[in-house]
């Protein structure tokens, strides 16, 4: 397993994490241990939550997925040998109607983001968090998942990034907190922290956690210099596509037990033909190279330049064990060129 720096933080993580956001749901809690522990055995030192997982959201089994993984890190005694990373939903939240969560005033100001953390350090049983991100911005966006921009009125008593950043600093000087991240953010979004960080001595973000896969590199528009050059890294979520690019899927696609696509009815309603296209152009191109189709994708996300780390799902510890094999991965140049090619053919196709 290869180590990365996250951000300027000094902490160190895996190049590939693992995601627990069905963990306390649709993952039963016995398999959700094996994959922890096949995870660790594996290197993995990165497992990221949030305060509002397990998916599908439900005001019953919210939190289980953090005190899931707070259980395992007690019982196994290896808090000093992770990095826990979660996250705080604010009212920008794409994730449906979670007023059972602070309450329709539920924003990224000082006191939610101080009720949050106690919240989250209770459920996982720690005495800090080692990297705090925000899971939407504030502010509407409108560019994720589209290949356009629309503008959209701020709401009313929407708070400012400065104020935000200046509530989580305090959590940092603390020690609630190791390091700063946002989700699903934007280029401007990212810049702002950066520059509000810089103006007014605040903490530093560390990470960005957005889609990607190859079905979707959009990252790369615009976000991935900044990566680079901002040393604020990618923490890639989803970089299976939902399991669409694991190649369990055909020209007939048909859901399949256990998986993503049993459990929502429009999942295959947006496998359109040009994803299904590039979704067996990219299994055929693994297989041609002796490789399995998930497999390719994952260690492709994991060299790209502006990556820190890939975050893994997985529906069983036995789908996982097969994913972990990615983790010695090298795609040479020539399947690199070739992916790129089939990408170029038809960018993120929706």
């Amino acid at each position: 397993m290869e180590y990365r720096q996250l951000g300027r933080s000094g902490i160190a993580v895996s190049a590939f994490g693992l995601g627990v956001m069905t963990f306390g749901g649709q993952t039963p809690e016995e398999d959700a241990g094996r994959q922890l522990d096949l995870a660790l055995e594996a290197g993995v030192t990165l497992f990221d939550t949030a305060e509002n997982y397990p998916t599908p959201i439900d005001p019953a089994t919210q939190g289980r997925s953090e005190r899931v993984l707070g259980g395992w890190v007690a019982a196994r005694g290896v808090r000093d040998k992770v990095v826990i990373a979660t996250k705080v939903a604010g009212p920008g939240n794409a994730a449906g109607d979670m007023r059972h969560i602070r309450g329709a005033g539920r924003r990224l100001d000082r006191a939610n983001l101080r009720l949050a953390v106690e919240d989250s350090l209770r459920r996982l049983g720690t005495d800090f968090i080692d990297l705090y991100q925000l899971h939407w911005a504030e502010r509407a966006i409108t560019t994720l998942g589209r290949s356009r921009y629309s503008l959209l009125p701020d709401e009313p008593g929407q708070v400012p990034i400065e104020e935000t950043l200046a509530a989580l600093s305090e959590l940092l000087d603390e020690g609630k907190i190791r390091a700063v991240g946002v989700c699903n953010e934007s280029p401007w979004g990212v810049m702002r922290f950066l520059a509000a960080a810089e103006r007014q001595g605040l903490a530093r973000i560390a990470s960005i956690q957005n889609g990607y896969s190859l079905l979707d590199r959009s990252f790369e528009l615009g976000l991935a210099e900044i990566a680079v050059r901002e040393q604020v890294g990618l923490i890639a979520y989803s970089p299976l596509a939902g399991g669409t690019l694991t190649g369990k899927y055909g020209t007939d696609p048909a859901p399949i037990p256990g998986s993503r696509s049993s459990q929502s009815a429009g999942f295959l309603a947006r496998l359109s033909s040009g994803r299904q296209r590039a979704i067996l152009a990219y299994a055929d191109l693994a297989r041609t190279h002796g490789l399995e189709p998930a497999q390719m994708a994952l260690a492709f996300a994991r060299q790209q330049p502006f990556t820190t780390s890939v975050l893994m799902a997985a529906s069983s510890a036995g789908q996982l064990a097969d994913n972990l094999r990615a983790t010695e991965l090298r795609l040479p140049k020539e399947l690199v060129q070739a992916i790129n090619a089939v990408h170029d053919a038809g960018p993120n196709p929706k």
